[in-house]
């Protein structure tokens, strides 16, 4: 398991190639099209044969000093540690620098130059196994570790310059999926053929130098991809670079924050991937066999919640899946504790015995779906990394990233190591895991309360309403913009938080921040209350102060011109604040266009008025699962954006 399982003119040309993939982006039904264009395939098939002969190489190494060579200075027991150890120890040493080359350099010719350096890695280590040098090979695995490093920034910054935002959710399932398939694959290949009864080893050279030409020769059919910042001056000081990398990170608190959610990811399924053998052995009685059927149920249910991601946020960059994979990640956790602590004694079965029993039906369920939730968990953080960081030193957080990652994933090691030595069993381990993902994961929400409110955004837009956006195309991908939309229920807000991939600042009535739970989850969301002048000049004057700094700042403001909650289900004059709003924009020096949007369907619903003068309807009225929408109208530029131009087109958008 590596970190890679888990990326001025050149800037215009980036920003270029993010907003407008190539023609037909939006037009396609769902993710696996990406692999019959040339801007993705070619980068898949490529990334994919690269964890497939990592995974080959290891593996096969490994089992040839376990089982099949005496080497006095290396012990069977140590042969896994150590090279797992050389094969992470470059991600610690040369991340910062990779980081660097891949924002300096077009990436096309990244991906090349590492897949060049792969061939040549594999020339070598061809000859290692084929003499049964050991240090040759251990050689190659520090190697394949620097390849890796090298490939591992390319691999997530090459795609936000590709693909669309609706298609960036997509393209990471994708990788995910397809890099822990072949990581599968690369494992069973690589135990297959070094037990070949004399030929083994010989077969095995053959098969990583193959694979690696075929890597390259895909390679070559990737599209160039210009450098996003090709006048960076090279710190080659690992050390200092490393520092600077994850200050850099550290800037934009959202990304750094959600690297560490990632990090302790890795934290999480590295405890249960180095436990699978033991776990197989002692806990579950079960030979070699078993616990390759382990490694196989948990790589399905990380490509399987990897592919899940992009259907279930409507192929947009959903954050809210975050919650959720971290709850079933610690439900799941847990309950394979129960599952596994209560199992009898036995001989060791192989794979058939083990499936005839029941009892162990549960333990691979809690195995699947803790990993498919784990999926749902990690594609999300990974896409709004690549959307939210700045372009030009994109690759550098991707190595800050992947520098955490290495020392998430060696703290693991040493804190597992650390209970087994003080008496924890295996279960113990995963039950204690469990328990301290869902404590690391409510502190994370509680820094970053952005993912629990596209969480309950995600949950009532799904589980109370069939929510359906139109026009979506029309929401801004970057920059200021206001947004201005009809107010017809108490969760209007909420609705508009789930149709959006960025966040939104709203600008609400300061009455709605009483009412119970959703007065906690606006003030969450920092939005902006205002009350009429007349009642608190402060409170008006500091919102538009508000609204000022959030378009200074780049970010979407939303309004909700009426001023109010309809009360006859109709929709009502739209108030002057809006215009008071970009003329202060303007005296900013900021042009802001104004985006129309429309809610349908919603009078009558649980969550808004029953009739004049009335409160809240009465629970479940229209039934659960109403259907409801938004309508997004293309943007009023802030100079014709009047109350009335507005309302018209609010107006237009409620029939359409």
């Amino acid at each position: 398991m590596t970190p890679e399982t888990l990326s001025d003119s050149a800037t215009s040309a980036t920003s270029a190639i993010s907003n407008h993939p190539a023609p037909g982006a939006h037009a396609d039904p769902n993710q696996f099209a990406l692999l019959r264009q040339r801007r993705f395939a070619p980068f898949f098939w490529t990334q994919f044969s690269g964890a497939a002969n990592d995974n080959l190489f290891k593996f096969a190494f490994t089992v040839m000093v376990t089982y099949q060579l005496s080497v006095s200075w290396l012990p069977p027991a140590m042969a896994g540690l150590v090279i797992g150890a050389l094969f992470i120890l470059p991600f610690l040493l040369f991340s910062a620098t990779s980081g660097q080359l891949t924002d300096k350099y077009d990436k096309t010719r990244m991906i090349r130059l590492v897949k060049n350096l792969e061939i040549a890695i594999m020339l070598v280590a061809a000859g290692g196994f084929i003499a049964g040098n050991v240090p040759v090979l251990l050689l190659c695995t520090f190697l394949m570790g620097v390849h890796s490093t090298l490939f591992g920034p390319v691999k997530f910054a090459y795609m936000p310059q590709v693909l669309s935002e609706r298609e960036l959710t997509g393209g990471n399932g994708m990788v995910e999926m397809g890099t822990f398939v072949a990581i599968l694959l690369g494992n069973v290949a690589g135990g297959l053929l070094v037990a070949i009864p004399g030929i083994g080893h010989t077969t095995v050279a053959l098969a990583c130098v193959l694979l690696a030409l075929m890597g390259r020769a895909v390679a070559q059919f990737i599209p160039p991809v210009p450098a996003t910042d090709p006048h960076l001056t090279i710190n080659w000081n690992p050390f200092t670079e490393t520092w600077r990398n994850l200050k850099l990170a550290h800037e934009n608190i959202v990304v750094f924050r959600s690297l560490l959610g990632i990090s302790w990811m890795w934290f999480f399924g590295a405890v249960f991937l180095s436990q699978f053998p033991s776990f197989a052995k002692e806990v579950l009685h079960g030979n070699e066999q078993v616990a390759s059927l382990l490694l196989v149920v948990f790589s399905i249910g990380i490509g399987t919640g990897s592919l899940l991601c992009e259907v279930l946020s409507r192929r947009h960059v959903e954050i809210g899946l975050v919650p959720l994979g971290a709850i079933g990640m610690s439900v799941f956790a847990i309950d394979l504790y129960f599952a596994a602590r209560g199992l009898p004694a036995s001989d060791v079965m192989g794979l058939a015995a083990f499936v005839a029993q029941p009892a162990h039906w549960r333990v691979m369920a809690d195995l699947a779906l803790l990993s498919l939730f784990a999926g749902l968990y990690s594609v999300p953080m990974y896409a709004l990394i690549q959307m939210r960081s700045q372009p030009t030193h994109r690759a550098r957080i991707i190595a800050a990233n992947n520098i955490l990652n290495a020392l998430f994933m060696i703290a693991s090691s040493l804190i597992a190591g650390a209970l087994l030595g003080a008496g924890f069993t295996v279960p113990q381990i995963f039950l204690f895991t469990g328990i301290a993902n869902a404590v690391v994961a409510f502190y994370i929400f509680m820094l970053v309360p952005e993912y629990l409110l596209r969480f309950v955004a995600w949950v009532l837009s799904r589980f109370v309403y069939r929510f359906k956006v139109q026009g979506d195309e029309n929401l801004p991908v970057q920059g200021a913009a206001v947004l201005a939309c009809n107010h017809v229920s108490f969760v209007d807000a909420v609705l508009l938080m789930a149709a959006s991939p960025r966040p939104i600042y709203f600008v609400m009535d300061h009455r709605i921040f009483r009412v119970p739970v959703l007065g906690a989850l606006f003030r969450l969301a920092k939005a902006i209350p205002i009350a009429p002048y007349k009642e608190d000049a402060a409170t008006y004057e500091a919102a538009f102060e508000r609204a000022a700094q959030v378009l200074q700042g780049g970010d979407l403001l939303a309004i909700f011109p009426e001023g109010g909650i309809t009360r006859d289900g109709q929709l009502q004059p739209f108030k002057g604040g809006i215009v008071k709003i970009l003329d202060r924009a303007r005296a900013d020096g900021l042009d802001v266009p104004v985006v129309p949007m429309a809610l349908t369907n919603l009078w009558g619903s649980y969550f808004s008025r029953i009739e004049q003068g009335g409160a809240m309807v009465r629970p479940f009225r229209r039934g659960l699962f109403n259907r409801v929408g938004l309508n997004v109208g293309t943007p009023v530029a802030a100079a014709e954006a009047q109350p009335e131009l507005l309302r018209e087109r609010v107006a237009r958008l409620l029939v359409a």
